[in-house]
């Protein structure tokens, strides 16, 4: 039951009809509220899981339904369900929230969960490129992939790679081109992205480093328009049937601009319990929110920086994140844990439960391995190796915290105590559970290090 001081709210309203809004709609259910729910959404469609649209485009013909995968009916946990209808403005006062929508309506609530996702990045001058985060963008790159055509995909990292592997599968001649020196260096390191660079050459991918692309136009084939040329900064031109653009995505928050500060990435800063945090810039448009009106916020998803017990704020567009987040935000928003932000240390003195802790976590299939990233990799951070990349078989890349530390702990044999911020797994489904219990315990993961790069010994026999 909410405490004597919680302000329960009597409506709410979800923007956002993916994973983050849906598990939203299900914890307010869950935990007791009865009072009114809308769901907006922009697709026009019931929320499904993205992942496998890139890495699984060509066995999935159909999105993967989260009412058949997680059992969310939102016809029956919402009393106002639109899912083409998206928010285009919100205003906020001390006393309600108000989202205005495409069709012009205005939905009012007690309280706005912003479960927003993110959309794809394009920069200007790639008008002829295509992207792939929808169902519908899926369903037309599956359609354009068949034997003998010419792909080219702008970025190397987790969509690209994954794209590039179902396509060259499939008999496609694909080239990947990528600014950066090696594949997934901002989301590995260049270390890392040296090592799984070979297996571009390997699943029959050309792949172009070190060059941006300048312009993506439609190409030009006897006299009629045809594919796309794709122009590199170095003046080379790439000839394709298709070019996809893989290189990034942002929150979806371009409506927000005026209403709510937001970070430079167009994501917003939510505390540990999801609630917004209201953090301006000076030279953000949106002006500072009472308190009585920030406690009317709140972000899930894509859209939300969250802090972490462990790893600090951390940005939005973890699947992980859009599982579990909502309910930990449902229960703070509902006044069932009014402390719902507050470090464990001090939970503990209260006599609360600890909230579990999960870390970033990115699963990816791509040019025929598997890879499982726990954590937040840092380009500061010391990369070691746990097995060889060269052998058969799986390895691993551990991400250690450099700290400026005079005074380095050891283990009583001599060994060296690291502090571990991220662990890659790469073709080790076995170690898949372990290391995602170690890295989700809410605590930095101390290792004796020499024990830790034995692949024969289980990590977790190597905690400190």
């Amino acid at each position: 039951m909410p405490t004597p001081s919680a302000q329960v709210p009597s409506s709410v309203v979800i923007v956002g009809a993916g994973l983050a809004g849906a598990q939203t709609a299900a914890a307010l259910r869950k935990h007791g509220f009865e009072g009114h729910v809308t769901l907006l959404g922009a697709e026009g469609l019931p929320p499904y899981d993205r992942p496998p649209l890139s890495k699984e485009l060509l066995k999935r013909t159909e999105p993967l339904w989260l009412a058949d995968d997680l059992g969310i009916d939102l016809d029956a946990l919402t009393d106002d369900l639109r899912l083409a209808d998206p928010a285009v403005r919100l205003a906020v006062d001390r006393e309600r929230v108000v989202v205005r929508t495409a069709s012009g309506d205005d939905v009012t609530a007690d309280v706005v969960v912003l479960a927003l996702g993110s959309e794809p990045v394009q920069p200007a001058g790639w008008d002829a490129a295509v992207t792939l985060h929808t169902a519908a963008d899926a369903e037309r790159l599956r359609a354009a992939l068949v034997p003998g055509m010419r792909l080219v995909v702008v970025g190397a990292g987790w969509i690209g790679a994954e794209v590039a592997g179902v396509a060259a599968g499939a008999g496609a001649r694909v080239t990947v081109v990528e600014a950066g020196p090696v594949p997934l260096e901002r989301q590995l390191g260049r270390r890392v992205g040296g090592l799984v660079a070979p297996w571009y050459d390997a699943a029959g991918v050309t792949l172009v480093t070190g060059v941006a692309v300048d312009q993506v136009l439609p190409g030009s084939h006897e006299g009629t328009q045809d594919g796309a040329r794709v122009t590199l900064a170095d003046g080379r031109v790439l000839e394709a049937d298709l070019v996809l653009a893989a290189v990034g995505a942002r929150p979806a928050s371009g409506w927000l601009a005026g209403s709510l500060p937001r970070e430079s990435s167009g994501g917003l800063r939510v505390n540990r319990a999801g609630r917004f945090m209201g953090l301006r810039s000076p030279t953000d448009p949106a002006g500072g929110l009472h308190l009585d009106a920030l406690r009317r916020v709140w972000a899930v998803g894509d859209i939300a920086t969250r802090e972490h017990p462990v790893f600090g704020p951390v940005p939005g567009g973890h699947w992980s994140a859009a599982l579990h987040d909502p309910d930990v935000t449902v229960r703070a928003l509902l006044g069932l844990d009014e402390r719902a932000a507050e470090p464990e240390r001090v939970r503990a003195r209260l006599g609360l439960a600890p909230i579990p802790a999960h870390a970033p976590y990115v699963f990816s299939q791509q040019l025929g391995h598997d890879l499982a990233l726990f954590g937040a990799p840092s380009p500061f951070d010391e990369v070691v190796l746990r097995g060889d990349p060269a052998a058969s078989g799986g390895w691993a890349a551990l991400y250690l915290e450099n700290a400026l530390d005079r005074h380095p702990r050891q283990t009583t044999d001599g060994h060296r105590v690291a502090t571990v911020r991220a662990v890659l797994l790469v073709d080790s489904p076995r170690e898949v559970g372990q290391v995602r219990k170690l890295m989700n315990r809410g605590v930095p993961l101390e290792l004796d290090l020499e024990r830790a790069l034995d692949p024969a010994t289980k990590l977790k026999d190597t905690v400190v």
